[in-house]
């Protein structure tokens, strides 16, 4: 019989998960009930827009409170994204998964039975605070879970997005066709609460902690159990090594040592990554903000057609999501991105200067560019490459992090934007936004790393502590032998 490999730390780990050829059995279940929660946010996120209308109307809010409510979720995120990620690297990854999915039960709860403006709004912080540890999290556990090979899969990511907020349309359809009124937006907010709680329980019977989280920790009994109930990878826990010791006798890492993501190697990862992730998420909900105006102007005015309208636009999201992961293969995480700024900064331009000049048919091509191009490369990739380019002891809080920054651009695109709209005009805001992918594409071309054309960040990391390590016991045998 075979002898079975033994793991002495996190490289162990990340060797016998890369080692695998693909994704099967019950990984693969573990791996999309992972995503699920990818797809709660954004199902949380549409099921507001998709009754923005009606809920208007019987709560007769003003513009400013409409404006407070979709900003709300994404300004939480900014608070929970960093701390999301500070309980995984403390407490693990899991948990903080199932916490989120407490956080958006009860949101979604709250939001559908709210009599005013208030109790709604305390629905969306709920939301938002789910939306922030989740998000996080996901990515981090989805990186360790996939084989370095496979690493482009977690672009698919942006195609599930693109999936929920098609579904939440779709239902908005079904319950107006139901004729339940001005309620259509309790119920579309409501549904959100039977997701998530699907999600939870799924997540609580079937998901299984990091095995390279625990070995990072030193609990490698946990971490070869693990191996196995996930992978059937059959291994046995050995004495830690080097850098495995010089790791758990390491304080834990905290907001105190955020800074490390700043320093030395990380820092242009960090660069990139995060102005990846605040291009994409300015670029996509300043103009998502204006896409139901589009969608009314080529579809029509009644609530249906605007809503079939959005729905072909996400169709595009869905086919520019699942490209992605196709480009992030062949081209790189970078590359991909630069040529989906590249797109986009065309797009807006040419929206900006044609804009109701132009035929209806070019009129509906423009923004199905912009979809496309975004979805493809930018969108999909300002997660996946934070959640690439960091070891395991630092790579919960370098997504927290950058999602914190992408956050920033999403309260950015629908606070801030509607304001410049009102002062210069849509045609103008456009141009005014075309400078975003501009940043985005010439940074892509002047930071060179790419995680996909790169060596582990644990096994490099690994490397490091060892040496480290190495150097301290050399010191503390010299010490020891001029003691005596």
């Amino acid at each position: 019989m075979a002898q079975r490999p033994s793991v002495k730390g996190v490289v162990d780990v990340v060797a016998l998960i890369d080692g695998l050829g693909k994704i099967t059995g019950r990984a693969q279940v573990i791996w999309f009930l992972v995503f699920g929660g990818l797809f709660l946010d954004a199902y949380s996120n549409t099921a507001l827009s998709a009754g923005l209308g009606p809920m208007t109307s019987q709560m007769e809010l003003t513009s400013t409170q409409v404006s407070i409510l979709t900003a709300t979720a994404p300004a939480m995120a900014i608070i929970f994204n960093p701390i999301g990620g500070w309980l995984a690297t403390r407490i693990g990854r899991v948990p903080p998964l199932l916490i989120a999915k407490v956080f958006a039960i009860a949101g979604a709860l709250l939001a559908a039975f709210a009599g005013d403006f208030t109790v709604v709004w305390l629905g969306r912080v709920l939301v938002g605070v789910a939306y922030g540890i989740d998000f996080a999290v996901a990515m981090a556990l989805l990186a360790e879970y996939t084989p370095a090979k496979l690493g482009g899969r977690l672009n698919l990511w942006q195609a599930v997005w693109y999936v929920a907020t098609t579904s939440n349309l779709a239902l908005a359809l079904l319950f107006f066709n139901l004729d339940v009124g001005a309620d259509i937006w309790r119920w579309s907010v409501g549904s959100a609460a039977v997701v998530a709680a699907s999600l939870l329980l799924s997540q609580w019977l079937m998901l299984r902690e990091s095995p390279t989280w625990l070995a990072g920790k030193g609990r490698l009994d946990e971490a070869v159990a693990n191996l196995d109930r996930i992978y059937r990878i059959k291994a046995d826990a050995g004495t830690p090594d080097e850098a495995t010791r010089a790791a758990t006798e390491a304080p834990a890492i905290g907001f105190r040592q955020a800074g490390v993501l700043f320093k030395g190697d990380y820092l242009p990862r960090t660069l990139l990554s995060s102005v990846i992730s605040l291009g994409q998420s300015m670029q996509y909900f300043a103009v998502g903000w204006y896409l139901p105006l589009i969608s009314l102007t080529i579809f029509g005015q009644s609530f249906e057609k605007a809503t079939v309208g959005s729905m072909v636009f996400n169709a595009f999201g869905i086919a520019g999501g699942l490209l992605s992961a196709y480009f992030g293969r062949r081209l790189g995480l970078r590359l991909s991105s630069a040529a989906g700024f590249a797109g986009v900064f065309v797009a807006l331009l040419a929206l900006g200067l044609t804009f109701e000049k132009v035929p209806t048919a070019v009129a509906f091509l423009l923004p199905v560019l912009f979809i496309l191009c975004h979805s493809a490369g930018p969108g999909a990739n300002g997660k996946s490459i934070a959640a690439l380019s960091y070891s395991s002891d630092v790579r919960a809080l370098g997504t927290g992090v950058t999602g914190m920054i992408g956050s920033f651009g999403s309260v950015a695109g629908l606070y801030v934007f509607p304001q410049i709209k009102e002062s210069l005009g849509l045609a103008d805001t456009f141009l005014v936004l075309s400078v975003i992918p501009l940043i985005g594409l010439i940074t892509c071309l002047a930071i060179k790393w790419d995680p996909t054309k790169a060596a582990s960040p644990d096994k490099t990391a690994g490397q490091d502590r060892a040496a480290v390590g190495a150097r301290a016991g050399s010191t503390e045998s010299a010490e020891s032998v001029t003691a005596r």
